[in-house]
């Protein structure tokens, strides 16, 4: 009997040994892997490249180096999105989630060495996604091997600011200096972009080239409501304020909600209210939902619609850590907001950002027909195609087009085969639709694939205000047979432009 015990605790041993010796085996392998980190200029050449020769970037398809040095240069924070398989996105549908979650922070404390609440930055209440904070390689590699590991990205790699940096030679910029779609500049209107209608209202020149004035005689949009998620309403408008029913409109509401932090900071807290700060979101909201108004300015398209309008960027590139994040959220509230029956956002970046697919498909899930802009070129994306989140599948992609065609792209807009809708915004002038300005009683153009965007979830209002027991699919199914390429599509530029009269007939 005692043999028998010796033998056995020599066995037990030389397992205990050769497990350990296998851990450490493991550990030095990921240890030889840690270099220094590669530059902002070698990252961004890498995803450049990548785009040009591929048409995309994924952070899943690049090495272990090339991602931790993204997350290295981006504050060191990560965004993670985990579960049992590409669709587990949802906690609500996802028992495993609290287990899932605590085994991928033990990893990182063990390859990081720090407690758990230094490592996580947060933990998304709807969604399987948490920021953390990560530093080394090594802690990369161990992650990327989890079969329950859906996305590892950088939470805060602000390529469109060391872009800017690189092509200008100097100190890195805000993506919100250069083109990043903001302007509180106020244009006086020529007569021939407009026509007035009752009670005083200006009716952009195209709403007519869509059939959207006499669409009016069916439906105004009454009692839908539309998700903004954008920069914010201007605080100076009064007819996106309190005058939001002036006019022929009347019985509606208008909320503004604030859920983007202003800080360089990803660790910093606190939103900075609903106000915008760019100008951007001002016109978004006059495109879609203006006033039918009695004092001589712009109205929308859904005139009568009811708008829900979240600041959630500082700008409409989505670069960097809280403007990723304020559009999570911005997506996932609407998502849960019953009442809200369109989501609208003519904002994006040239590669995915997982913790806003995760938001889109959230709201997919929840039955939003969301619209997104397929694209407006920069000096630095011209070479994009069309953007995300514009080319998923839960999303319709909008492009702006000119006067009098549906496969003629604006100067400045993208197309390509994910594009599904297309809006007239470019004259042959080179004027764009007639909106709002920032500030009470003045006008200004907006043009590009934002108002393109804007004016088609409009256009989706006034089907659904038309037919409100319709579902998502009916009301979508409704614009595609009322569009220039319908039954096939064109192979850059979708079902084309709406005959929003047809539509609503």
């Amino acid at each position: 009997m005692r043999k028998n015990v010796f033998y056995f605790l020599l066995l037990f041993f030389a397992v205990i040994s050769c497990n350990r010796e296998g851990i450490q085996n493991e550990a030095a392998d990921i240890e030889v892997n840690q270099r220094d980190p590669l530059t902002v200029r070698e990252i961004n050449a890498g995803i450049n490249q990548s785009i040009k020769t591929r048409g995309s970037f994924k952070w899943s398809q690049s090495t272990d180096h090339f991602l931790w040095s993204a997350i290295f240069r981006g504050n060191k924070v990560a965004s993670i999105g985990f579960g049992t398989s590409e669709k587990d996105f949802d906690r609500s549908l996802s028992p495993d989630n609290g287990k899932i979650q605590n085994e991928i922070l033990s990893i990182i404390q063990q390859y990081e060495g720090k407690e758990k609440g230094r490592i996580l930055l947060g933990a998304d209440q709807y969604l399987n996604q948490i920021d953390v904070n990560i530093e080394k390689q090594e802690t990369i590699v161990a992650l990327r091997r989890l079969k329950t590991l859906r996305y590892l990205e950088p939470a805060d790699y602000q390529y469109f600011k060391n872009e800017g940096a690189l092509n200008t030679g100097g100190a890195a910029k805000s993506s919100s200096s250069g083109s990043s779609g903001c302007g509180f500049d106020s244009e006086a209107l020529s007569s021939a972009d407009y026509t007035t209608v009752s009670p005083n209202a200006k009716a952009p020149w195209s709403f007519y080239k869509h059939n959207i004035t006499n669409a009016w005689n069916y439906s105004t949009g009454a009692g839908i409501t539309i998700g903004l998620i954008d920069t914010g309403v201007s605080p100076e408008q009064t007819l996106l304020g309190s005058s939001f029913n002036n006019g022929a409109s009347s019985g509606r509401t208008i909320s503004k909600v604030g859920v983007h932090v202003d800080s360089v900071w990803p660790w910093s807290t606190g939103f900075d209210g609903p106000n915008d700060q760019c100008g951007h979101g001002t016109s978004m909201a006059s495109t879609m939902a203006a006033p039918r108004n009695n004092q001589g300015l712009p109205v929308g398209v859904a005139y009568n619609a009811n708008l829900i309008a979240y600041r959630a960027a500082t700008n409409v590139v989505l670069d960097g850590y809280h403007e990723q994040n304020g559009v999570k959220i911005a997506f996932t509230e609407l998502a849960n907001n019953t009442a809200v029956k369109i989501i609208s956002m003519s904002m994006g970046h040239i590669f995915s950002v997982g913790k806003i697919e995760d938001g889109v498909r959230y709201a997919y899930s929840k039955g939003k027909l969301i619209f997104c802009a397929g694209g407006t070129s920069t000096s630095f994306t011209n070479f994009a195609g069309v953007i995300f989140p514009a080319w998923m599948p839960e999303t319709q992609a909008i492009t702006g087009v000119k006067e009098g065609t549906s496969n003629q792209k604006c100067d400045v807009c993208h197309s390509g085969g994910e594009i599904d809708f297309t809006y007239q915004m470019e004259k042959a002038s080179g004027n764009s639709v007639p909106v709002l300005s920032y500030y009470n009683g003045q006008t200004k153009y907006v043009g590009g694939s934002s108002v393109a965007t804007a004016s088609t979830a409009g256009i989706a209002a006034l089907v659904w205000s038309k037919n409100p027991s319709w579902t998502r699919d009916q009301v979508l199914n409704k614009m595609r047979q009322s569009a220039s390429y319908y039954p096939n599509p064109d192979a850059n530029y979708g079902y084309g432009n709406i005959n929003v009269l047809n539509a609503v007939q």
